[in-house]
């Protein structure tokens, strides 16, 4: 069976999987690769950003290396390919329990109880909940759909069409790595430097294939593609300006402004200034704009797939 078609076959198992059971509720292999991330961390911390991009390579490389020595174990039984593609994708991808945490404080938000609402946003993102009114949650929840759509879901299925499962597998390494350690805080400001760094390149191609998707499967295109062309630029992030800007368009909302991280608060440029405020409703709009463009991305990681082989 040609590579095109066993990549297919296996990233649209994976993504089916995802539909239908969402993530491992056990032995989660990006938990695993976590703990053992913080092992490596625990044993070659300095306040140095020679240690950071060792730490990074050891990290990343060993995740990629495994995935290539398994790819190649399976290499002569296309059956065994697809199945492994497919695990993969499932492990690797994360769309589903994205839209169950967002939707699960909508629903708290819509019931009127912002406690609850507060206690389990950090499940979706970093935000400093206490600082946050219902209408401030509902845009942290919807920025974080579309920054998570690129992350969780588009750039991993990029990475896959470009280099299978040693690609899927290394994308969602890096990307576990810059959550871990590419923040600003005084611990990683040098040692995670190098992992931020790696995940700004790893996640350019995904952000624009996401903005582009947006664009395609929202209800604005042209508003979408405003809000992409002239504020992705402003955001201090490089891959989440244009998803996030074109997320804001194909919505009709406004997103940035003051936030707040660990304490620490930031004054972000708005996202599409002429949409309206974010409401409840609009995580729903959100979650379904999310679905649309991750199997956008696999046709496109598909047909990606197909001219390379």
């Amino acid at each position: 069976m040609r590579a095109d078609r066993t990549f297919a076959y296996g990233a649209t198992a994976g993504l089916l999987g995802d539909l239908l059971l969402g993530d491992p509720r056990r032995g989660h292999p990006v938990a695993a690769f976590g703990r053992a991330a913080a092992a490596v961390e625990r044993a070659l911390w300095r306040d140095h950003r020679g240690w950071g991009a060792l730490h990074t390579a050891v990290c990343a490389g060993g995740a990629a290396g495994a995935a290539l020595l398994a790819t190649r174990a399976v290499r002569k039984r296309p059956a065994a390919t697809v199945a492994l593609t497919a695990a993969a994708t499932w492990a690797v991808v994360g769309g589903t329990s994205l839209g169950r945490e967002a939707r699960a404080i909508g629903a708290a938000l819509e019931a009127g109880d912002v406690e609850a609402a507060r206690a389990r946003l950090p499940h979706l993102c970093g935000r400093d909940p206490q600082s946050l009114d219902a209408p401030g949650i509902a845009r942290a929840v919807v920025e974080s759909v579309a920054e998570n759509t690129s992350d969780a879901v588009v750039g991993a299925l990029v990475w896959g069409a470009l280099a299978g499962v040693p690609g899927l597998v290394a994308f969602r390494a890096v990307n576990t790595l810059d959550a871990m350690v590419g923040h600003r805080s005084p611990r990683h400001l040098r040692y995670g430097w190098a992992s931020a760094r790696l995940d700004d390149v790893a996640g350019w191609p995904g952000a624009r294939l996401t903005a582009a998707l947006a664009v395609a499967a929202g209800d604005d295109p042209r508003g979408a593609t405003r809000a992409w062309r002239e504020d992705a630029r402003k955001h201090p992030s490089p891959n989440a300006g244009p998803v996030e800007a074109s997320f804001a368009g194909a919505l009709g909302v406004r997103l940035g402004g003051t936030l707040s991280y660990g304490g620490r608060v930031e004054h972000r440029p708005v996202l599409n200034g002429g949409g309206r405020a974010v409401e409840v409703g609009d995580i729903e709009r959100a979650v379904r704009l999310s679905r649309r463009v991750g199997w956008l991305a696999l046709g496109a990681a598909i047909a990606v797939r197909k001219v390379r082989t």
